[in-house]
């Protein structure tokens, strides 16, 4: 089994009624940077944005920011 670190801003965004504009305002972390989380696109996850995120949006638990998801192997590049 694989697993991925996922960082959850669209549920977020919508537990805090939000844009991805106005979050990146708040936590001042690039609108680009939090696209790329929200989209899985971004390879590394800076901590620095988590603890931004975190801060603008009051949340104490990191679990509710990232989580950890099993993915398919096959589609992590062990295809034959």
């Amino acid at each position: 089994m694989a697993y991925k670190v996922v960082v959850q801003i669209p549920k977020l965004l919508k537990q805090h009624s939000l844009s991805l504009r106005e979050l990146s305002r708040l936590a001042d972390v690039r609108h680009a940077a939090l696209s790329e989380l929200a989209n899985g696109k971004r390879a590394n996850i800076n901590f620095s944005h988590i603890e931004k995120i975190a801060d603008a949006l009051s949340i104490r638990d990191i679990r509710e920011i990232i989580d950890l998801v099993e993915v398919d192997e096959q589609r992590s590049g062990d295809e034959k």
